[in-house]
């Protein structure tokens, strides 16, 4: 992926050296819906998969673990001062390359596009939707449109979960930029409201609906950035289509040595990951996004 002398965001705010120390002090999110899967080894994967509110996992893993993470006393990093280390600096270009996506799409309908703001920590942060951990990987809090992201994750991606690449890593920004577009739609407020109705099958399988999207409008991106920046090599989709199948529910089960349970599935199956995401490729257009309206996913 030829992505350096691209232009990065300014969107970037910076907490990795805000400290540690106050363990115990953050918000516990509440809620949520469980996993279903019931040792710590199980519930780490689990935690690796993509989404909107992690607040299971982390209410599992402290009650395995006994306590928390320490927690950054500051819920400020710095803005506009942009990272100098190389990780740092591409997840700021792939930022960039969604902003400039997005901001076309929405003005194509008339909207204006909010950015996010992508927050690079480490260990453990204070977020609107709670306490965030590395343990949860990257995710998206809409109470205060941000992307938060340990860059570690990165490491556990190539090492443990078998999706190496820098495309890969794109890919991973491009799905949680997708959950703010969705916040953005209104989709996440209206499905949040429904899962209070439902059971919790059904709010499962909202969820993957609400994800299978996210990997769509993560293809649009990769679509539409190639169009304009000419920036994947040979491999690169390779690695964004394998990334999808490595963190499909049914493979992370299978991988993690327990029985596949459909009814568990919060993010869709590798096959369903990766169709949406080819969906998203191929035609560049987020009205073949709908993930709501399918009656076949």
């Amino acid at each position: 992926m030829k992505w350096e002398g691209q232009r990065e965001s300014d969107q970037i705010e910076d907490r990795r050296d805000g400290g540690g120390g106050g363990g115990g002090g953050g918000i516990r999110i509440g809620g949520g819906r469980g996993v279903g899967l019931g040792t710590i080894a199980v519930a780490l994967v689990a935690s690796w998969v993509f989404g909107i509110n992690p607040g299971t996992v982390i209410s599992v893993l402290g009650s395995l673990q006994g306590g928390q993470a320490p927690v950054s006393q500051s819920t400020q990093g710095t803005p506009h001062a942009k990272p100098q280390d190389e990780s740092a600096r591409f997840v700021s270009t792939v930022l960039a390359s969604t902003e400039d996506v997005w901001g076309q799409v929405f003005s194509e309908s008339g909207r204006q596009y909010r950015k996010p703001v992508l927050v690079l920590y480490r260990g453990a942060t204070r977020t609107a939707c709670g306490t965030g951990e590395a343990a949860m990987g990257p995710f998206y809090c809409p109470g205060d449109q941000k992307v938060y992201l340990d860059l570690d994750f990165f490491d556990t991606m190539r090492r443990q979960l078998g999706a190496p690449g820098d495309f890969a890593q794109a890919y991973v920004v491009a799905h949680e930029v997708g959950h703010h577009v969705q916040h953005l739609l209104g989709v996440t407020d209206k499905v949040d409201a429904l899962r209070n109705r439902q059971s919790e099958a059904q709010a499962n399988a909202m969820s993957v609906r609400v994800e299978l999207q996210a990997d769509c409008f993560a293809g649009v991106w990769a679509s539409r950035s190639q169009q304009g920046r000419q920036w994947l090599e040979q491999g690169d989709l390779e690695e964004a289509m394998n990334a999808a199948h490595q963190i499909g529910d049914d493979t992370l089960q299978q991988n993690a040595g327990g029985a596949v349970r459909p009814e568990s599935f919060t993010h869709g199956t590798s096959a369903q990951r990766m169709r949406w995401f080819q969906r998203g490729f191929q035609s560049g257009q987020p009205a073949q996004c709908d993930t709501f309206q399918a009656r076949s996913l």
